[in-house]
C-alpha cells in the first residue's frame, strides 16, 4: 500500500518565468505543429496494445511475520515519549508486508516476479487486472538474477499472457511500454525508449546485463512487464536509478533471454543450470588495448583457463581477447556471462577471438559446471583451531552455487558453528584453507590428515579475499 505521508507535488512555474513567457514573440510557422490531417493520424494510441498485454499483468502481495522482542516498560507511554521505540525484551510478532509486479508466462498461472518482491514471504497473494485474488505458491527462485517463478490456480480458465519477444534484437530508440504497480495506484502504464541494450556497471544482481529504459518506473513496479511495439515481453522491471526513491527516467529490466531460461528451469520442474565457461578474464581498457595494438577498447581479455574445461578444450588461450559470443558483441566480463548463461546446456556457441591481431572463431561446448573434485563437505570435528568449521573442496558447481568471486580451487570454509575455536579465532565462510604449519592444503583429505597430527602450536594462512591472513593459536 502506498505510504499515507506521501506528498503529491504539483510542479508549478515561477512568476517571473511566466510573465517572460507571455511576453516572448510567437514562433515562426514553419516550427508550430500542424494540425492532423486524416482520422489516422487522430486516433493514433497505445491503447489497442495496451488492452491486449495489461491483462496479463499482475500484482502481487507478500505478506511475512516476524518476531520482535518488547520490554515490558517500553509499553509505558511517558517511557515511550522520551526514548522513542527501542526493541529487545518480550517477543512480539511484528507484519511485514510487501508490494509488487508480476508477468503471466502461460495460460495455466505460471507467473514471474522478482525474488526480491516475495523475499522470506510467509503468504504470497497475486491480483489480476480485473481484480480477483489467488493463492500464489513459490514454484523456484534465482536470486542471482533476482526472479522468482510463482503458481496459481485457475481451475480450468485459460488466463491472458505474455509471449516473448528476442531480447537482443531490442535497439536504443526502440519504443516500450512499463506495465506495472507503482506506489499501491493500480494497475499503471507509461512509455518510453530503450535507453541502452547492454547496460553492466549497474551492480543490482550477480548476472549484470541490464535493458535501460527512461519510462517511468517506481517502486511497486518491481516484476512488472517491459512490453515492446509488438505486445510481447521484452524485460522485467526490477530496479531505478534515484536519489529520491521515485523516477528519474533510469531504469532498469532483466531481458526476457535471460527470463525465458528461468521459466523454462521452472516449467520442467528441474534445477536451473547454466552453462561453465572454464575461463576468466577482465575489460579491455584503452591501456590494455593500446598494448596489444587494437584498435578500440572492447571486449574480454582472457587471464585464466581451467585445464581440460569447455574453454581449454575450444582452444581458448591466455592473452585471447573475445569480442562476440554467436556475433553478439561482449565489453567486459559480465556480458560475456550473460550471452553464455542464456544459451541451452548440449549446445555449442561461437566465440570470436582476436590473438595477436587476427580474427578467429572458436566452438564452445556448452556444459554445466562439474562436481570435480568431488567437494566432500565435511565439519571439523575434535579440539583444533578449525574445529566447528565446516570445509569443501572447491569445483565449478560449488562455486556456482554459492557464488564465490574467487579462484575456483582449494578447500573453502562455508560455515562456522558458534561458540566453537574456529568461531572464537574469527575464521569466516569463504576463507581459503592455504596452509596449516608447514602443509600446503589443496583437498580437505589434506586438513584433516594435518589436523589430526596434532601439535602443540599452529599456524594457518587463509585467503580473504586479496588479501593472505596468518593466526598462530598455541605454545
Amino acid at each position: 500500500m502506498p505510504d499515507p505521508t506521501m506528498l503529491i507535488r504539483r510542479p508549478t512555474l515561477p512568476a517571473a518565468l511566466a510573465l517572460a513567457l507571455l511576453i516572448l514573440p510567437a514562433a515562426p510557422a514553419s516550427a508550430q505543429r500542424t494540425v492532423p490531417d486524416s482520422r489516422e493520424q487522430i486516433t493514433l494510441s497505445y491503447a489497442p496494445l495496451v488492452k491486449r498485454a495489461a491483462p496479463a499483468v499482475v500484482n502481487i502481495y507478500s505478506r511475512r511475520v516476524v518476531q520482535q522482542r518488547v520490554s515490558p516498560l517500553l509499553e509505558d507511554p511517558l517511557f515511550r515519549r522520551f526514548f522513542g521505540d527501542v526493541t529487545g525484551g518480550i517477543p512480539r510478532e511484528r507484519v511485514e508486508q510487501s508490494l509488487g509486479s508480476g508477468v503471466i508466462l502461460a495460460a495455466d498461472g505460471l507467473i514471474v516476479t522478482n525474488a526480491h518482491v516475495i523475499k522470506d514471504a510467509d503468504e504470497i497473494t497475486v491480483v489480476l487486472a480485473d481484480r480477483r485474488e489467488f493463492p500464489a505458491k513459490l514454484v523456484s527462485t534465482d536470486d542471482r538474477v533476482d526472479l522468482a517463478v510463482l503458481r496459481i490456480d485457475p481451475g480450468r480458465e485459460r488466463l491472458p499472457f505474455l509471449e516473448f519477444h528476442d531480447s537482443d534484437d531490442m535497439q536504443v530508440g526502440d519504443l516500450v511500454l512499463a506495465i506495472g504497480n507503482p506506489f499501491g495506484v493500480g494497475q499503471t502504464v507509461t512509455s518510453g525508449i530503450v535507453s541502452a541494450v547492454a547496460r553492466t556497471a549497474v551492480g543490482i544482481s550477480d548476472y549484470n546485463f541490464f535493458i535501460q529504459t527512461d519510462a517511468a518506473i517506481n517502486p511497486g513496479n518491481s516484476g512488472g512487464a517491459l512490453v515492446a511495439m509488438d505486445g510481447r515481453l521484452v524485460g522485467i522491471n526490477t530496479a531505478i536509478f534515484s536519489r529520491s526513491g521515485g523516477s528519474i527516467g533510469i531504469g532498469f529490466a532483466i531481458p526476457a533471454n535471460m527470463v525465458r531460461t528461468v521459466i523454462e528451469a521452472a516449467g520442467t520442474g528441474g534445477k536451473l543450470v547454466r552453462p561453465w565457461i572454464g575461463a576468466a578474464g577482465q575489460t579491455v581498457t584503452g591501456d590494455i588495448a593500446n598494448s596489444l595494438g587494437l584498435t578500440r577498447p572492447a571486449g574480454v581479455l582472457v587471464n585464466q583457463v581451467k585445464p581440460g574445461g569447455p574453454a581449454a578444450q575450444a582452444g581458448l588461450r591466455v592473452g585471447d581477447v573475445v569480442t562476440a559470443v554467436n556475433g553478439r558483441p561482449v565489453d567486459d566480463p559480465d556480458s560475456l556471462r550473460y550471452r553464455v548463461a542464456t544459451l541451452p546446456i548440449g549446445g555449442t556457441a561461437s566465440l570470436t577471438v582476436l590473438r595477436q591481431g587476427r580474427e578467429q572463431q572458436l566452438s564452445l561446448r556448452l556444459i554445466g559446471p562439474p562436481e570435480d573434485p568431488p567437494r566432500q563437505q565435511t565439519t571439523i570435528p575434535g579440539r583444533t583451531p578449525l574445529s566447528g568449521a565446516e570445509v569443501a573442496n572447491l569445483n565449478p558447481a560449488l562455486v556456482e552455487e554459492i557464488r564465490f568471486n574467487g579462484a575456483g580451487e582449494g578447500v573453502v570454509i562455508l560455515n562456522v558453528q558458534r561458540g566453537t575455536p574456529a568461531a572464537s579465532l574469527g575464521f569466516r565462510p569463504g576463507d581459503i584453507v592455504l596452509r596449516v604449519n608447514d602443509t600446503e592444503i589443496g583437498r580437505v583429505q589434506d586438513l584433516l590428515s594435518t589436523l589430526r597430527e596434532g601439535a602443540r602450536r599452529w599456524t594457518i594462512s587463509i585467503r580473504r579475499g586479496d588479501q593472505t591472513l596468518t593466526t598462530t593459536v598455541g605454545g
